[in-house]
């Protein structure tokens, strides 16, 4: 029976197995000891005042405090969350929006976090784990039952806040719950499953599909503090493990450090997942031909709960360059009348989905242009063909209009990624006086090369209104704390050398 809230993926899962084991310390945490816990901390929690409708603010790093606590606020009130590498200014902004009751913080660090929490009156619970993987809070509550609905909010975040104010994204359990077990159903996930979680937990790319999806298939979920890419590898090989999911920032940080012979450990993966920003085909072939495992794409966002779309296990085809199929999940494209075209035609991605949010919280503005006869618009610009694999070409609102041609920066990115000089790119628009807008790109090289030879490279690949007119040589990209360019920010601080 599928779940329809985290509490069912909690009490279902196998008693004796190890849920979590933390490579660091070496603790191995079981499903009983994982719900002992879970349900200590709820009872603390409550305790201190959080009902059903609170949000419990959590600023922890990765590991099995961050897990405990945000299994337990979402029994008890309300997930909320936070990058605990947000400054002080971050964590006001944050806490008053989400109208935290509690802070939830490390015994050591987060000091901008509480003295956010401390100036604005909330209440600070500290989370300590100790060398057993025993996680408690400095609080305690008598035992008690805890029932959330499923329509009930398990999980507040916000939007990237790319294109302006961050919008509030509330998830319920039910739309969590659809969303893990379609991640289960399109990996064909068992309790014989290790997932590696490398991504952070204050993001739904690592809650739903590293840890949450590995639980409802009764696995075990490997959870170090933070990605080393000089300990990947023994980790992989020590704890046994069969996949991970990631950001193309980090498998480019696995690639690099390979060497001449596949790694001890990489006969285990089943597969490796790629997710929450752009996977270069180029990069996608060297993964598989280097690891030997199938690299599959995935497409996600935060208002679907996560996992929206991805390519298939073998023996079904794996389409690099596309994100995959629906999973779950209805996928159109709706053209600007908001009329759905056939396959081949070029227009927004929308999706429809038990795991969708209904809408933004407090946003009348946002919800009134996000959804559309009961699809929500995602904001990115695809095309879906005859097989139903989607190829997305980018969002909507980064597309360069030159003299009225709508450029892709997307396409332009992956023709740079392809020269072999070239680690990472980056292709903007930039104000110009007669197109009003003209292209140009950022690189950043993995070993020499002239700005005006990787211009003539796009010239052969590309039709010359698309080609960059400037490129411009960096030492680094900006991206967002799980791995998405800031293309924006980039556009911002390179617009005026472009002239």
């Amino acid at each position: 029976m599928s779940p329809t809230t985290l509490l069912d993926v909690l009490r279902a899962a196998p008693g004796g197995r190890t849920a979590l084991v933390v490579p660091e310390s070496g603790a191995a945490i079981s499903y009983d000891s994982l719900r002992s816990q879970v349900f200590d901390v709820a009872a603390a929690l409550a305790a201190a005042g959080v009902s059903p409708a609170d949000r419990v603010a959590l600023a922890l790093p990765n590991g099995p405090a961050t897990i405990v606590s945000f299994l337990a606020a979402s029994l008890a009130g309300t997930a909320a969350p936070l990058n605990p590498a947000y400054r002080y200014e971050e964590f006001r902004f944050y806490l008053d929006d989400t109208n935290a009751r509690v802070l939830v913080a490390p015994a050591e660090g987060a000091g901008d976090a509480r003295r956010a929490a401390q100036e604005k009156g909330i209440p600070i619970l500290t989370a300590s784990t100790d060398a057993a993987g025993i996680t408690r809070l400095d609080a305690s509550g008598p035992g008690r039952d805890f029932a959330p609905a499923p329509d009930r909010i398990a999980l507040v975040l916000h939007t990237s806040g790319s294109t302006g104010r961050p919008k509030r994204v509330p998830l319920t359990h039910l739309n969590l719950a659809v969303s893990i077990q379609n991640i289960v159903n399109t990996y064909q996930l068992s309790p014989d499953d290790v997932s590696l979680c490398l991504m952070p937990l204050f993001h739904v790319h690592g809650l739903m599909a590293s840890l949450m999806a590995t639980f409802q298939a009764g696995g075990t979920v490997v959870v170090p503090a933070r990605f080393n890419p000089l300990s990947f590898w023994r980790t992989v090989r020590d704890h046994h493990v069969t996949w991970y999911s990631a950001v193309p920032t980090i498998h480019q940080l696995i690639l690099a450090r390979l060497g001449a012979e596949r790694p001890a450990g990489a006969e285990q993966l089943r597969f490796i997942r790629s997710c929450s920003a752009s996977l270069p085909p180029e990069m996608a072939e060297r993964l598989e031909e280097r690891i030997g495992a199938p690299v599959l794409e995935a497409y996600g966002m935060t208002e679907a709960s996560h996992q929206m779309a991805s390519n298939p296990l073998p023996p079904h085809a794996r389409k690099f360059g596309t994100v995959g199929c629906g999973t779950g999940v209805r996928i159109s494209i709706m053209d600007d009348q908001g009329q759905h075209l056939p396959a081949g035609g070029l227009g927004e991605v929308v999706i429809q989905g038990p795991n969708v949010i209904q809408g933004y919280e407090n946003n009348p503005d946002a919800n009134a242009t996000s959804f559309s006869n009961g699809w929500f618009r995602t904001g990115d610009q695809g095309i879906l063909d005859a097989e139903g694999y989607l190829r997305l070409t980018g969002r909507i609102k980064e597309l360069i209009n030159r003299g009225g041609e709508k450029i892709s920066p997307r396409e332009i990115d992956e023709t740079l990624l392809a020269h072999p000089a070239v680690a990472e790119a980056v292709a903007f628009g930039v104000p110009h006086p007669t197109w009003g807008e003209e292209v140009n790109a950022a690189v950043v090289l993995r070993e020499p090369a002239a700005a005006a030879d990787l211009i003539a490279y796009c010239r052969d690949k590309l039709a010359e209104f698309k080609c960059p007119k400037k490129v411009h040589i960096v030492e680094t990209i900006p991206r967002t704390a799980t791995g998405k360019i800031q293309r924006g920010n980039v556009a911002k601080t390179l617009a005026g050398a472009a002239k």
